[in-house]
């Protein structure tokens, strides 16, 4: 009789993750290799060497999971891998692990989607408390480093069926984040650091116009940018005119020099090589990014009548975004949920948690899977 012990394994980009959930809802264990301290000194993932630490990480990550979630390998229902968006060579190093696995235990091999995946870190932990009423969706938000999408999320038979509603027509929200901080000297990664220093930043400093996206006609006769969709990139250049128009750049280079000689938690010492101007730009910032964010979601949310709202993706982690996302939400009555920290960014735990309702269903892959660097969701 299936106990119900999926093994999840992530590599899409630059964490190698496995985890141990049973029945897609309870997390025996959750091991993540993070490789922040590899890519940092270039400023941002670099493939070839994202794919490299995947082959060293691999195998140890998976025994550790596996010993803490108290099993063996034998007792293991499927095995779950993810399947793309992603790199290319770091897909590939976690589906070639998967497959060979699931075959040496002769247990099935089930391919996940990792936007699907962060959408099911939020429900795994909220679907009890959310009210999931048949026929009215969920309006769920993916925004990452690599995504800012939001999808309608229906349960079907057990099964989860998606619509993309809206998605980011350049730049997602993270990789905003992550350029704007560049720009200012703040090293990779920046989204945590970014919104440590917000809230010692005067939000109303800098105006940010964020929006008004007009659909464009491509030569494949195809619209590209619709009602609920996103830019980001604009942003990114208002940050860069900024800096050049008061001089910030040298202030920028000499802060960057400063926080590459520091190890671990670099937030005190980025606050104290931080003047009033650079704060109040990272506040200033901040607050258009997270208003731009829940305008969109809301108007989304009353466009499609969503019951409810969910908000995952390694972004999902910022407080303003938590703050005003839960606070309009509860003027329209809306019933929001956020993935726990944890699981907030990349991890194993939300592709095996994703994996449950199609191993309930049987939906195994063939012995042909691959990577998918380009995979769509709904």
């Amino acid at each position: 009789m299936a106990s119900g012990l999926i093994l999840g394994i992530e590599s899409s980009c630059d964490e190698t993750a496995a985890a141990v959930v049973r029945s897609g809802s309870e997390v025996l264990s959750n091991v993540v290799a993070s490789q922040i301290a590899t890519h940092a000194l270039y400023g941002g993932v670099v493939p070839e060497l994202a794919s490299r630490e995947h082959l060293t990480n691999i195998v140890p990550v998976v025994r550790t999971a596996v010993a803490e979630a108290g099993i063996t390998l034998a007792d293991l229902d499927a095995v779950a891998v993810t399947e793309g968006p992603g790199l290319a060579g770091a897909l590939l190093v976690g589906i070639t692990y998967a497959k060979a696995l699931a075959y040496g235990l002769g247990t099935p091999l089930i391919a996940v989607n990792h936007l699907e995946g962060h959408i099911h870190a939020v429900l795994m932990e909220a679907k009890e408390t959310l009210s999931l009423a048949s026929g009215v969706p969920v309006l769920a938000l993916v925004v990452s480093g690599g995504h800012t999408h939001l999808y309608l999320a229906e349960e079907r038979d057990g099964l989860w069926n998606y619509r993309n509603v809206g998605r980011t027509i350049d730049d997602a929200a993270g990789e905003a984040y992550d350029k704007s901080a560049k720009l200012l000297g703040l090293g990779y990664p920046g989204g945590p650091l970014m919104d440590f220093l917000a809230s010692h930043g005067d939000p109303n400093a800098v105006e940010f116009k964020l929006g008004g996206i007009k659909p464009k006609l491509h030569r494949d006769g195809a619209s590209r940018g619709g009602e609920f969709d996103f830019s980001f990139s604009g942003i990114k250049t208002a940050v860069l005119r900024y800096t050049e128009l008061h001089s910030m750049r040298e202030r920028a280079a000499a802060r960057h020099n400063a926080l590459m000689q520091v190890e671990g938690n670099r937030r005190e010492v980025a606050l104290a090589l931080c003047d009033r101007e650079t704060l109040d730009l990272i506040a200033s910032f901040q607050k258009a990014v997270a208003g731009y964010l829940v305008k969109q979601t809301m108007r989304a949310a009353e466009e499609f009548g969503a019951g409810s709202i969910i908000v995952s993706g390694g972004v999902a982690a910022n407080r303003a975004l938590r703050e005003r996302m839960s606070a309009e939400a509860a003027t329209r009555h809306l019933q929001i949920a956020f993935p726990s920290l944890a699981l907030a960014t990349d991890n194993a735990a939300m592709i095996a948690a994703a994996a449950w309702p199609k191993f309930a269903a049987g939906l195994f892959a063939s012995d042909d899977l691959n990577a998918v660097p380009q995979l769509r969701l709904g």
